[in-house]
């Protein structure tokens, strides 16, 4: 799915709105009416991270290509705001410290191997019964790590399988268009 910059400005507006409809401590998601173009109304799954001065705070996502491309983004962005069990919530004074990030996800393609993965292009996603466990493309060219170190991470990290666990699993592959409110102007109106 190719985004232009103002496609890419909505989505990040939105997740901005959510964040701040969450910070306010309303239980709904927002409710703003928004112009909502043809390319976000595309049924694709997306991962929204969230970062206070730079340090990862949430990030939630989902493959799930049941709701259009707009409504993933809201809701990843009100559960990554106040939902991810691996940090405190996003606080209201932290709000001028906040950096989105979204992550738009192609569809996942089932691989036979490890030598189909590109590190850098492909998010990896893997399945052995009911554990399964995701890394976004960009985790691993962050990282420096090998295509052995990117899956053995995923595996044991988010799947809850041994280092090695993904050469029993089935394993998947993905891309993402991966932008950020800092690439942005104009974005943010908190009030």
């Amino acid at each position: 799915m190719t985004l232009s910059a103002e496609h890419k400005k909505l989505l990040l507006q939105i997740a901005w709105d959510e964040i701040h409809h969450v910070l306010k401590q309303k239980d709904r998601y927002n409710n703003k009416d928004y112009v909502i173009p043809d390319a976000l109304m595309t049924k694709c799954g997306a991962f929204v991270s969230i970062y206070v001065k730079d340090q990862l705070r949430g990030c939630i996502g989902t493959f799930s290509e049941d709701a259009p491309l707009f409504k993933n983004v809201m809701k990843m962005s009100n559960s990554a705001a106040a939902h991810d069990n691996r940090f405190p919530p996003i606080r209201l004074e932290e709000v001028g410290q906040i950096k989105i990030e979204i992550s738009v996800l192609s569809p996942r393609l089932a691989i036979e191997g490890p030598e189909e993965i590109e590190i850098g292009r492909h998010g990896i996603f893997m399945e052995l019964g009911t554990k399964r466990g995701t890394l976004l493309p960009q985790v691993a060219k962050e990282q420096e790590w090998s295509v052995e170190e990117f899956l053995g991470n995923c595996a044991q990290y988010k799947a809850g399988l041994a280092w090695d666990g993904w050469k029993l699993a089935q394993l998947y592959t993905y891309e993402a268009s991966v932008f950020n409110s800092g690439e942005m102007d104009g974005i943010v109106n908190f009030s």
